[in-house]
């Protein structure tokens, strides 16, 4: 079965006629980038913010449709729904693609997980309060 990503791809070549090295000149990405997100069966991380701006651009879809494509490919669910995607509003984003990543992503750990990740963040804080303080 395609991932999420996968099929936004494909189904956007299948609709417009479009090449692998259409998406990629227009995006300004390499091919082989393009071809491996539209094949890969299981995309083990997200890619990189300038490789989904290229996509989104080479397919001629926003940002955004492709962004939580490509993190539903990675496993990562995100809440609420893009804007425009229905009558729904599009949940609140931060505006900065690793900061809703990392919420996306706090998800899909375990509770003893979230308590490690809530003390380190805890620690990063503190230490970012008294830049003195050394370890």
């Amino acid at each position: 079965m395609a991932n999420a990503l996968q099929q936004l791809i494909r189904e956007r070549l299948d609709r417009e006629g479009w090449s692998y090295g259409e998406v990629a000149r227009r995006g300004g990405v390499p091919r082989s980038t393009v071809h491996h997100l539209a094949t890969t069966e299981r995309v083990v991380r997200m890619p990189l913010a300038g490789t989904l701006e290229g996509l989104a651009k080479g397919l001629e879809l926003p940002l955004d449709i492709v962004r939580r494509a490509a993190a539903e490919a990675c496993g990562i669910h995100v809440y609420g729904n893009p804007a425009g995607a229905d009558d729904t509003p599009a949940a609140p984003r931060s505006g900065d693609p690793e900061v809703d990543l990392l919420i996306a992503s706090v998800q899909r750990l375990s509770s003893d997980d979230r308590r490690h990740v809530t003390a380190l963040v805890e620690s990063l804080l503190g230490r970012a309060a008294n830049p003195d303080q050394r370890d």
